[in-house]
């Protein structure tokens, strides 16, 4: 029998813990360190198949990177080639824990107090995989996948998240085949199609959650419009049970989106009572009133409104999926008078230099013409932007997966910039108009401009654009761009 058996030399098994179709977990020694490990042990059985083979690599693989406290260590990985089984093994540290699934069983029952201790841990354990670069999904959250150390004190005892073994990442999700995986009752519906995000994780701790405090299974409970109907069966506050809704929304666009919008509507029931129009959900909310500065959550939201400023042309547009921002041309103004005049100055003694130097003899007159390009250029520069500020049109378009950034003149796009990751958005940041002064002293006004970085690249709004802005447009922007964000607006 195989519970008798040393495995790679130095694993000796002690216990069977699950099994499943060609898989097999145990309980072993480690006979060097004489520590208790757990083996997970993928076998060349009759129902093998190679997507078995590739979700156990990646679990290994996902294991090896990770590192948290709350989440078993990478040990070891060997192939198994003995008279009784072949295939593979992943060794990880034991963590000596029942699982939530083992504590129901037992007739153990949560009261609202460590249901919400449970949510914040695990919500922690999840802000840190969603976080890494690429974010980790875990797949199948349920009870028989976090293990729960014993009672101290007041704490409902230390959370554990395990079972990797359905892991993906998003890198992984967007390319090649998807294999759908999960457990039925805890799988939101964009799982049953291979597509998985962050949020996914969110339907399944919520599933996972309403299990502990109503005892049943979340596929047994009744459903309305795929919604699970839970609250006439326990007795949560409302704003537990709201919470609870929202994390099982089966539609992605009013679903919680992130483990750290979750922990703060959570940590602040506050947030799930405060009126808001209709059309905004709790996750807009949340995300356009706080953010986390690495230790809490704070309120960035000024008590002043900032509305669309009287006579402005600017077309915003945002929902749940969408931000986009299309600012059309300024037309005329008086400053463009001076501009306009040293621009058709410039280039005509431009014009008189290249028409002179081309008429000298060649090829004595080409470092004269070359000497011409870059005054030329700075020309077509000054020409660009008077024919921009009258004709053309700024896009910014951001969604959940990327942020694009388009000029357009005469209903073509002239620069496209390539779309960039919005995980890689950075900061926000309002200059207001301002002076500067040359080793002259003499004074030049720079206008206000609103930055968005995204990475290492910058977006700019207003400033040097072109087209011009009134500086209580951009703060309208600026306030429009960090509520659908989420991030602070920076000063300089």
């Amino acid at each position: 029998m195989i519970t008798e058996q040393i495995l790679g030399d130095r694993y000796e098994i002690q216990q069977q813990l699950g099994k499943k179709a060609g898989r097999r977990t145990f309980v072993a020694r480690d006979l060097t360190t004489q520590a208790l490990v757990i083996i997970k042990l993928l076998s060349f059985s009759s129902d093998f198949e190679w997507d078995d083979l590739k979700l156990f690599e990646r679990e290994a693989e996902t294991l090896k990177s990770l590192s948290h406290p709350a989440i078993p260590r990478y040990l070891d990985y060997f192939e198994v080639n003995s008279p009784t089984i072949k295939g593979f093994a992943l060794v990880q540290t034991y963590i000596p824990a029942q699982t939530l699934e083992q504590y129901l069983q037992s007739g153990r029952s949560f009261p609202e107090i460590e249901v919400k201790q449970i949510a914040t841990a695990v919500l922690e354990i999840l802000t840190y995989l969603h976080g890494l670069n690429p974010p980790v999904i875990h797949r199948d959250l349920k009870p028989s996948n976090i293990l729960l150390g014993d009672r101290s004190g007041n704490s409902v005892g230390q959370v554990y998240l395990v079972d990797f073994g359905s892991v993906q990442t998003v890198l992984a999700a967007e390319g090649g085949t998807r294999t759908v995986v999960g457990t039925y009752g805890y799988m939101p519906p964009e799982q049953f199609g291979g597509r998985t995000l962050p949020a996914s994780d969110l339907y399944s701790l919520g599933a996972t959650l309403i299990y502990l405090v109503t005892g049943t299974h979340p596929a047994d409970l009744p459903q309305k419009d795929f919604r699970m109907q839970f609250d006439t069966a326990v007795n949560l506050s409302s704003s537990l049970t709201q919470w609870l809704k929202w994390m099982t929304e089966p539609s992605l666009d009013r679903r919680l989106t992130s483990a750290n919008a979750a922990l703060a509507a959570l940590e602040h029931p506050k947030l799930l009572q405060k009126p808001q129009p209709a059309e905004i959900n709790l996750s807009d909310w949340i995300r356009g009133h706080w953010y986390w500065d690495g230790n809490n959550w704070v309120s960035h939201h000024l008590t002043t409104d900032v509305s669309k400023p009287a006579g402005s042309k600017i077309q915003l547009t945002k929902n749940w999926d969408v931000l986009e921002i299309s600012i059309p041309p300024s037309g005329f103004h008086t400053s463009m008078l001076s501009t306009g005049v040293f621009a058709i100055a410039w280039n005509s003694f431009i014009l008189f230099w290249t028409i002179n130097a081309l008429a000298a003899p060649f090829p004595a007159n080409i470092p004269f013409v070359l000497f011409s390009l870059p005054f030329w250029s700075a020309g077509f520069v000054m020409i660009w932007g008077l024919i921009f500020g009258l004709f053309g049109r700024l896009r910014l378009w951001i969604d959940h997966q990327q942020v694009s950034f388009n000029r357009d003149l005469f209903g073509f796009t002239f620069h496209r910039s390539p779309p960039l990751p919005r995980q890689d958005i950075s900061k926000l940041l309002y200059i207001p108009q301002h002076f500067i002064k040359d080793g002259e002293g003499n004074r030049t006004k720079v206008p206000a401009q609103l930055e968005l970085w995204v990475g290492v690249k910058k977006y700019l709004l207003g400033g040097h654009t072109g087209i011009v802005l009134a500086e209580v447009e951009l703060a309208w922007l600026a306030h429009e761009l960090s509520d659908w964000l989420g991030i602070p607006i920076q000063h300089e």
